[in-house]
């Protein structure tokens, strides 16, 4: 199955603003590939419009060919990681991921497997409203493994995570793109980017700027990148 997420001329107007202008680029599989860009470049709105949550004003988002919204099971094809507090907080971690799986046609068996992944089996029963950032976290990565799907996209995925946790979740993007999946990682964080990327997606106000191998930037990953957006950056951010 093709997993390649593409855009073409991808754009999104708030009005008199465009967040996202003109974006075409595609993400393979096999590579993890960093999304970055200063704050308000545009990296959550594209990534919403991937997912089918935000409709473009023109272009088109697609994966594997196909829009979001028309996947037959989504969380078998595309799993997403925007908010970690996502789920409700009088809910249990098992049953937040039960309801997920149910809806998608996911056995149950999946929930022990991704709960006992991310490390929560030992507390699958409490409430997630009790969880810690970083718990909250592999929460909401385990919803994103929920389906096994081919595609992964991760919004800051080392949010509220501790260096333990940190370095367990670079492994597991590595992994997954070594097994032939397609994986976006957005993160300002880029000391972990040059140890993790293997192939960068740089935009800045809302336009592409960069879309190279890691293996091509000289120097330093914030040297380059600075460099590279230092005319894209709002004031005040």
């Amino acid at each position: 199955m093709n997993q390649t997420i593409t855009l073409e001329g991808l754009t999104k107007r708030y009005g008199r603003a465009t967040a996202v202008d003109e974006l075409t680029c595609a993400v393979h599989p096999g590579v993890v590939t960093g999304f970055l860009g200063p704050n308000g470049a545009g990296k959550s709105t594209t990534i919403r419009m991937i997912v089918g949550l935000d409709r473009p004003s023109s272009g088109r988002a697609a994966v594997g060919g196909r829009p979001y919204h028309a996947l037959p099971a989504p969380l078998r094809e595309v799993g997403v990681l925007l908010d970690g507090r996502s789920a409700h907080p009088r809910r249990s971690a098992r049953d937040h991921l039960r309801m997920l799986a149910a809806s998608n046609r996911i056995r149950d068996r999946r929930v022990t497997a991704v709960l006992e992944q991310v490390g929560l089996d030992g507390v699958a029963d409490r409430r997630a409203g009790t969880f810690s950032l970083g718990m909250s976290q592999r929460l909401g990565i385990a919803a994103a493994l929920l389906g096994d799907p081919g595609v992964l996209i991760f919004d800051e995925p080392v949010n509220g995570l501790d260096p333990g946790g940190i370095r367990w979740i670079r492994g597991l993007m590595r992994g997954l793109a070594a097994e032939g999946r397609t994986v976006l990682v957005s993160s300002h964080l880029l000391a972990e980017m040059e140890q993790t990327a293997d192939h960068l997606i740089v935009i800045g106000r809302g336009r592409l700027l960069a879309d190279t191998p890691m293996t091509s930037v000289t120097g330093s990953l914030e040297d380059a990148y600075l460099a590279l957006t230092a005319d894209s950056v709002e004031f005040g951010s």
